[in-house]
């Protein structure tokens, strides 16, 4: 498509309360409204909301805040909240969080009827990496409109603004309605309303835990931080000394030392002592040896160890906001072509599921957290999917699933199975949901291939349904390229159909993405209930993570808080599991932590 000069623009600049009563009369009952926001920072807490713009696609409304003082109780500004919040209208934004959070922030209100064609083009993309998804490049793609951006680093601060300013403004605004149209035509022909619908109810959630942030203890952390720097520093010394006999004499003055980053160094150490380490030295193909070689298990450990000390240390401290004392992250809403959502600066996700680290995290005094997640959830999706009576059956029973599991492959009875056994047996099951084939699981556990692929066949003899579902619809990826979620939500795979291995690469990410994305659907769903049974109440969403959800609520509410939380995530599973039963376990605790 050619690309096409902006259209002339037509735009009002409103800056008096005569000028802000007139243009809210007369948008008021227009159905679709594009919506845009200038402001003098990235930041909310650090800057001022200047512009709020809104357009019917003919003429483009330009309200500048600057001369009002107070904008969450000047009554001039009420009518315009009232178009912002009214659902019936429906605001047209790109990434639409950033704006939510300024109104939100500094109008005090919310904004509700949203539709982002930020997340509206990367739902169309349907996981196509090489789309772009600015406004500018998404305009080009579905209208042909080559929009100017130049003036959007400039000083929206200035007590006069330019002509080029407004101009640029209002047409940012302007060509949001005619993008709609194309979009929601799009999502319509490839079937993604429902998952276009999901993800613009969970804007107003995901803004809002933004503002929220959470609580992290700074002396907590600089203790732990601390503890992390000397564990690392003893383990690498005693990594040192049991790698030293494979290490060439290099040095007068004693033990001859290596870079314990360098992969090729410790590699060749381990092969002079006689450790027939693999090509890689990855984690998972090195863990089969760690019980029959400490060197192996010290080299594990040492890089653990690292990683804590490198990726969680003081400048942590450094995301605290100081205008709350908390840290508010960025998360990315669809922030995998499955739909699950990301989290960046700092990546609140990555944080070690021990509670070294997330004991760190707590909440202000006279306040609790209620810590809930989906138990299980991906297999209970996987049981919904394929139907297996044997393995719904396992849920219904209420029954720990991993310990069952490993005594059909043990074949033993469940009281007699081993803590490693159900260990393996764990293994086993989320190996089945990522795809995992025998000679993998061999890897991963130290099983030889036969012994492996025994395994999974014994598995399987007793989840049939299972088998049958995961080939049928493994093949079906292939065939169609494709694979959706329970929502809809679209995955297209470009594979090699020549090279073996793409294509068993693409018939295992399809699978799972089905799975995956339909949990990512589910605690969307949630986090979408959750804000709705959470308005006007002490309780507010600080953190989510994967099947996890974390509500701060004051120390008197928690129990009832906890039952909302717990009603919200089942009513959202419900939605999608109908014959396998949803688990959702929340707790009550001063920290985030298991306990």
């Amino acid at each position: 498509m050619t690309p096409e000069r902006s259209p002339s623009i037509n735009f009002q600049y409103i800056n008096d309360p005569e000028g802000f009563r007139r243009a809210c009369g007369e948008i008021l009952r227009e159905p679709y409204l594009g919506f845009d926001t200038e402001t003098t920072e990235i930041d909310p807490y650090h800057g001022n909301l200047r512009l709020i713009q809104l357009s019917t696609g003919r003429t483009t409304y330009v309200f500048d805040l600057l001369k009002f003082t107070d904008l969450k109780s000047d009554p001039v500004l009420e009518p315009l909240k009232e178009i912002l919040g009214d659902e019936k209208i429906v605001k047209i934004a790109h990434n639409a969080k950033f704006d939510l959070k300024w109104v939100k922030h500094h109008l005090g209100c919310e904004v509700r009827g949203i539709f982002d064609t930020f997340l509206a083009s990367l739902l169309i993309a349907a996981g196509d990496s090489d789309r772009r998804h600015s406004l500018a490049d998404v305009a080009q793609f579905f209208t042909g409109v080559e929009l100017d951006k130049s003036e959007q680093v400039s000083d929206w601060s200035a007590a006069e603004l330019t002509p080029s300013q407004l101009e640029y403004a209002a047409r940012d605004a302007q060509i949001m309605p005619a993008l709609r149209e194309q979009m929601a035509e799009r999502l319509k022909n490839d079937r993604l309303e429902e998952a276009a619908e999901i993800e613009f109810q969970c804007l107003m959630p995901i803004a809002q835990l933004e503002l929220n942030g959470i609580f992290l203890d700074r002396e907590r952390w600089l203790e732990q931080a601390e503890r992390a720097r000397r564990e690392e520093e003893a383990i690498a010394e005693q990594l040192q000394e049991m790698l030293s006999a494979g290490v060439a004499q290099t040095s007068l003055f004693g033990r001859a030392e290596i870079n314990l980053d360098s992969q090729q160094q410790v590699a060749d150490a381990l092969r002079n002592l006689g450790i027939p380490v693999p090509e890689s030295t990855r984690a998972w193909e090195l863990q089969p040896l760690a019980d029959n070689y400490p060197e192996i298990a010290k080299l594990l450990q040492y890089r653990a160890a690292r990683k804590s000390h490198t990726s969680f240390g003081e400048n942590w401290l450094e995301f605290i906001e100081p205008a709350t004392g908390r840290i508010h992250a960025d998360f990315r809403q669809i922030g995998a072509p499955t739909g699950r959502i990301s989290c960046s600066n700092p990546n609140l996700q990555q944080i070690p599921a021990e509670d070294a680290y997330r004991k760190c995290f707590r909440a202000p005094e006279g306040r609790r957290l209620v810590i809930a997640d989906y138990s299980q959830i991906e297999l209970r999706i996987l049981a919904e999917f394929s139907e297996d009576e044997n393995f719904i059956k396992a849920f219904e029973s209420g029954a720990d699933f991993h310990r069952m599991a490993a005594a059909q492959v043990f074949n033993i009875a469940p009281e007699s199975v081993t803590q490693d056994q159900r260990t393996f047996a764990k293994r086993l099951n989320f190996g089945i949901v990522y795809g995992v084939g025998a000679s993998r699981f061999g890897s991963m556990t130290g099983l030889s291939r036969s012994e492996a692929e025994n395994m999974m066949r014994q598995y399987f003899a007793t989840f049939r349904r299972l088998d049958a579902y995961l080939r049928e619809s493994g093949q079906r990826v292939i065939n169609e390229r494709m694979a959706r979620t329970a929502s809809g939500r679209l995955l297209r795979l470009r594979f090699d159909e020549s090279n073996r291995e793409a294509v068993a690469a693409a018939r295992r990410y399809g699978v799972n993405m089905m799975i995956q994305g339909t949990s990512a659907d589910i605690l969307k769903r949630a986090l979408r209930f959750l804000y709705d049974n959470l308005a006007d109440s002490s309780a507010k969403i600080v953190n989510t993570v994967h099947d996890e959800i974390i509500v701060e609520c004051d120390t008197a509410d928690a129990e009832e808080v906890a039952k909302k939380v717990e009603n919200a995530m089942r009513d959202a599973g419900a939605l999608y599991l109908m014959k396998t039963p949803l688990l959702v376990e929340a707790r009550i605790s001063k920290e985030w932590s298991k306990e």
